[in-house]
């Protein structure tokens, strides 16, 4: 058998051209990352666009002039703001392309109002939280967004509140316009020397460090996938989450709203805080446990807040929160300077433009997929790659940072024959979207793991057989960082995952050096044990104690009575006392959870 190596830098592309447009018409397919219950419904669509005139774009907010100017070259630009929903879904059948913000609902009811015309839906910021890609998707709407333009201003936005907590004044600016003064009240803390915890070290958290570098503070980051080079560039160093939290001065929230962050600050982790912390938070008003931080700030565990995003937005008019007086509010302004906005514009200008021209570029949050024909034979595969892209980067301890990945493809088809484009994307994508609030699809793949700092690299076995199926086996590799399972660990240093597709099953074969056969759904355990009797008993008990089901267990050993792997599929999260007692069983020498 031989094999054959090709390295992705994954640079940015220039924009994907779809097809010619020498005919009047062009189609465009599109598939979209959904919500989990939707995805096994999500088939490629079809989009017819007329090419015979100007196309009609309706801009539904307010949108800077720069970017009006470059829509009203291409394009008819109806600019109705404050729209009810009804008159919005009236105007829609005359529109091919619409701009919001975020105060616009997109709704099913708009996509099927439209009778197919609209085409591209544009967000300008960065959130889609008020775009049902689901109905996008079936109805053959293009959706992008603006996700880069606002960086800046967000980080200035956190440092502004930062400053302005520490020295209290927004509450001494209320106190002196209700007639008092009171110069002993407000005394503030000094900057200088303080330790700053960043939590998420993305764009914006980046820049909130550079700028508290530069105030004399101490920064420390948490962010388990961030390069640890790019923090020590600036001089941060990347921490765990428990030793940010319980030693920073100051909290500067920056990560993104997923299940993994969802009340991430909660009772149990405002325990673990320097009593008179002070928490900012510019990303998402849900990571935060709101009722949680009322009571820590009430303890005085938390001296101060300064908050611009809210669960709900805007928050209740009496929420205890908002009339805290050690906490100090602004309504979401973390994008709104004047140069933002106009790069905002601009940005997502040049985005549906480009959409309604037939191209595509990284913002495209439902993307093009490959013909139905090999999009259905890949469709088993494309699951495994998710999968196994998913559990790599869940073996990896946090700190070092994913920056090295091989993807190793076996197959008796020659290179012609198989196209691995999505499959790399699924990888992409199951790396990062469970750290990470970015859909990752077949377009925006390579230019998100860019600039995430993750090199992707390529290599195809060529088997000997029939090339009726399309895949042996695919296996990813982490290299250059520490494994939360050691035996994860491959001779030569690697995070090393790999699996197949048996009866159109997503399979993991092999964990490390160690064989195992388990079907990739639920959720697994993975242990390492000696190898003897009754460890299979032993651990289902605990499990069904625990009202837990098995759905499967698998084990995998290098020789019996030595050293073996036990994989365990269950269909619900254990409890964190039902995994201690799986970990306290003498002969498990390390175990993991792993959500799939």
């Amino acid at each position: 058998m031989a094999a054959s190596a090709s390295s992705s830098l994954l640079s940015s592309r220039s924009p994907i051209k779809l097809t010619s447009l020498s005919s009047l018409t062009w189609r465009l397919p599109v598939s979209v990352s959904l919500p989990r219950h939707q995805r096994r419904r999500a088939s490629p669509v079809f989009v017819v666009l007329s090419m015979d005139a100007k196309p009609t774009v309706l801009v539904a907010e307010k949108l800077g002039e720069a970017g009006l100017d470059l829509l009203k070259e291409f394009a008819n630009v109806d600019c109705s703001y404050n729209l009810s929903p009804e008159e919005l879904c009236t105007k829609i059948s005359l529109c091919d392309a619409l701009i919001v913000r975020s105060g616009t609902k997109v709704s099913r009811e708009v996509f099927e109002s439209s009778g197919g015309r609209l085409k591209v839906v544009g967000r300008a910021g960065v959130g889609i939280d008020n775009v049902d890609l689901g109905a996008a998707t079936e109805h053959g709407c293009l959706v992008v967004n603006a996700p880069t333009a606002n960086t800046v201003a967000a980080a200035e936005h956190g440092i502004a509140l930062l400053t302005s907590m520490a020295r209290n004044v927004a509450q001494a600016d209320a106190s002196i316009k209700a007639g008092k003064w009171l110069r002993n009240k407000y005394v503030g803390v000094s900057l200088v020397g303080k330790t700053l915890a960043v939590m998420g070290f993305g764009k914006v958290g980046t820049e909130v460090a550079r700028r508290a570098k530069g105030l004399g503070m101490h920064v420390i980051a948490h962010d388990p996938y961030a390069p640890a080079d790019r923090a020590h560039a600036i001089g941060v160093d990347l921490v765990s989450f428990d030793e940010a939290i319980s030693t920073a001065d100051f909290l500067s929230l920056h990560m993104p709203l997923t299940p993994a962050t969802s009340k991430i600050l909660n009772d149990e982790n405002f325990s673990k805080m320097k009593k008179g912390v002070r928490i900012v938070n510019v990303a998402r008003g849900g990571v935060i446990d709101e009722d949680a931080l009322v009571r820590a700030l009430d303890a005085g565990i938390v001296a101060q807040a300064a908050l611009d995003v809210f669960t709900v937005e805007p928050p209740p008019k009496d929420s205890k929160l908002i009339q805290h007086e050690n906490v100090t509010v602004t309504p979401h302004l973390g994008a709104s300077t004047m140069e933002a906005q106009e790069g905002v514009a601009i940005e997502i200008a040049e985005a549906v433009v480009g959409a309604l021209r037939g191209e595509l570029a990284a913002t495209a949050v439902n993307a093009p997929m490959v013909p139905a024909e090999v999009l259905t034979e890949l469709k088993p595969y494309v699951t495994l790659a998710e999968k196994l892209g998913r559990l790599a980067v869940q073996l990896v301890a946090g700190g070092s940072g994913v920056k090295s990945v091989k993807v190793t493809y076996a197959s008796a088809r020659g290179p012609d024959d198989l196209d691995t484009r999505l499959l790399r994307a699924m990888v992409t994508k199951g790396l990062i979207e469970p750290i990470s609030s970015v859909f990752v699809n077949l377009v925006n793949a390579d230019f998100t793991a860019k600039q995430r700092g993750v090199r992707i690299t390529e290599q195809r076995v060529l088997l000997d057989g029939s090339p009726e199926s399309p895949l042996e086996f695919i296996q990813v590799q982490i290299a250059n960082v520490e494994s939360r399972f050691a035996s994860a660990m491959s001779e030569s240093g690697e995070v090393t995952v790999e699996g197949k597709v048996k009866d159109g099953v997503a399979h993991l074969t092999k964990v490390g050096g160690f064989e195992v056969d388990v079907s990739l759904e639920g959720n697994i355990i993975l242990c390492r044990q000696v190898d003897q009797p009754g460890m299979i008993g032993t651990v289902g008990s605990i499990l069904g104690e625990e009202n837990v089901n098995v759905s499967f267990m698998s084990v995998g050993r290098t020789a019996p009575r030595k050293q073996a792997i036990m994989a365990i599929g269950v269909d619900e999260q254990p409890s964190k006392a039902a995994l201690k007692r799986i970990g306290e069983i003498p002969a498990i020498e390390e175990f993991v959870f792993l959500d799939l």
